[in-house]
């Protein structure tokens, strides 16, 4: 997703201690902390700083989760109802000394980051036992006060409703119509809430949480956008940041617009550089072709036969865009790609695969996004930074990304024109300069698809005291806990022990695994 002793009971903290810590943190000085009113600071109701959380077991039993109420609109904080945001914490198990609390947040966005706690302290057992690991639903998210915008048929639609690299005109209308579709349904449902669905308003609700947990600093974990919320957070509340680490990070140096259309690329590069040599190494297995050229060509046969004649598939409609949605899914790590691979044969010859596979592949397909992932998702990008309005701009910008790379640049246009749609947001740019913070720890992969090394190049530059990992030879997107022994070592030793490089560095990328046993056909 940073020495303190473990966070007190939340029931036995001096509220008046930690109203006092809170107000100082919510309402910094300088213009990349602007909340504030013109003319003065907002007060922050005692409701706020004053509430306890009440720790409760979660539904999975490995942590504790509790209901934390914050404003709206830290601006106005005094003003409009309150909103909920789940929070989680796994308690320090260990005997030793204690480091105090790392907080982590999860990626999107649009992802959960209630239960990512629990998977860490299993997974990292050496910083379980040194810290409280805390989680979070940010607003609009999850357990908490959700955005709501279209129903799950209408979100599937903008995958089957044609084929996504269709630039004639007709289809480019149907593409506008529905992205404007889908912001009325947000504007119907949430529009008295879409305005404060964004990064800058998220870290102050990550304020209030680490006052409410009676603590003056944080570790962080960020992975992918959790490393842009993170960023956003030691920008506005550098004085709380003791220790940060982030994991394949979103750009946070530019606007959501220049990252988000370098991704056609990064998702192209992984699939041909990565992806089909792999494919074509372990022929033998999956029969599509020996060499990444003959495998390319496979794949666009196999998609030409879903664009001509979509595959009804235990109940699942699979499209050609559905086809690209599993590729790209494929390229966040490499042990999807066994998975992947294994599923392009089951599209070519559904008729042979064992029934176990064909049903777990039309689950697996039967939603490209689920819908309360795609109405965040869109709430936070669209509003954080500004976009380009111009539909005209889009559709020329559109047709090369989608003419040189097709697996992820077909989708552009349809990202693209919800956010030309959506309302004109009032959410101040934060500049992340990194001043005032300690050493930072970023990790990142060459041929990372989500988050590209270009963008991480320029988030490096973004914070001064940065220290950037480059995981040579690898594209898995979260290197933390990826069976990198080098990258664990370093991220640990930080975390534990205050270790850092002295300068930039790297570690060699883990090999791609060797092909999975195939189990999908009937033989």
């Amino acid at each position: 997703m940073s020495t303190l002793s473990t966070f007190r009971n939340a029931t036995r903290w001096s509220v008046a201690a930690t109203a006092g810590l809170l107000v100082a943190a919510a309402l910094p000085a300088g213009p990349a902390h602007a909340f504030a009113p013109p003319g003065g600071a907002a007060r922050v109701p005692d409701r706020y700083l004053q509430q306890r959380l009440d720790w409760r077991p979660c539904d999975s039993g490995a942590l504790e989760c509790a209901a934390m109420a914050v404003p709206r609109d830290w601006r106005h904080p005094g003003a409009g109802p309150d909103l909920t945001v789940a929070v989680s914490r796994h308690r320090a198990t260990g005997p030793g000394a204690r480091e105090g609390v790392l907080m982590m947040a999860a990626g999107g966005p649009g992802a959960s980051g209630l239960a990512r706690p629990a998977g860490l302290a299993e997974s990292a057992p050496k910083v379980a036992a040194a810290y409280d690991i805390v989680g979070f639903d940010q607003r609009g998210v999850g357990a908490g006060t959700r955005v709501v915008c279209s129903d799950q048929p209408a979100v599937d639609s903008f995958f089957t409703s044609g084929d996504l690299r269709d630039r004639t005109a007709p289809a480019i209308r149907r593409t506008f119509a529905r992205a404007r579709a889908f912001v009325r349904d947000c504007e119907r449902h949430s529009g008295d809430l879409l305005p404060y669905l964004t990064t800058d308003q998220a870290v102050h609700d990550m304020d209030l949480y680490r006052a409410l947990l009676g603590v003056d600093k944080v570790a962080y974990y960020g992975p992918s956008y959790a490393g842009f919320l993170g960023a956003y957070y030691a920008t506005e509340f550098p004085t709380r940041v003791r220790r940060m680490v982030l994991d394949s990070t979103v750009d946070f140096s530019g606007s959501w617009q220049s990252f988000l259309t370098g991704q056609p690329l990064s998702f192209q590069r992984r699939f041909e550089q990565d992806f089909l040599p792999w494919l074509a190494q372990n022929d033998t297995v999956y029969h599509q072709g020996r060499t990444p050229a003959e495998a390319k060509a496979g794949y666009e046969r196999l998609r030409q036969a879903l664009h001509d004649r979509p595959l009804e598939l235990e109940g699942t409609t699979v499209t050609a865009n559905s086809l690209d949605v599993a590729a790209t899914d494929a390229m966040y790590n490499t042990g999807r790609f066994g998975g992947f691979a294994a599923a392009l044969g089951v599209l070519e010859r559904p008729d042979a695969a064992a029934p176990a596979a064909r049903k777990a592949l039309a689950q697996r397909l039967r939603h490209a996004m689920g819908a309360d992932f795609f109405a965040d998702f869109f709430a936070v990008t669209c509003s954080d930074t500004p976009w380009n309005r111009d539909g005209g701009h889009w559709v020329r910008e559109s047709a090369e990304a989608t003419r040189a790379h097709p697996l992820a640049g077909a989708r552009e246009l349809t990202f693209a024109s919800i956010c030309a749609s959506w309302p004109r947001s009032k959410a101040p740019r934060v500049e992340v300069t990194g001043k005032g913070l300690p050493p930072v720890l970023m990790l990142s992969s060459v041929h990372d698809p989500a988050a590209h090394y270009e963008g991480a190049l320029r988030a490096h530059r973004a914070l001064p005291t940065s220290r950037l990992v480059t995981v040579t030879g690898g594209g898995d997107h979260g290197q933390y806990l990826d069976g990198n022994a080098c990258v664990d070592g370093l991220v640990e030793g930080y975390l534990l022990d205050d270790r850092i490089p002295a300068g930039d560095t790297s570690c060699p990328g883990v090999s791609a695994p060797g092909a999975a046993v195939k189990t999908t056909a009937t033989g």
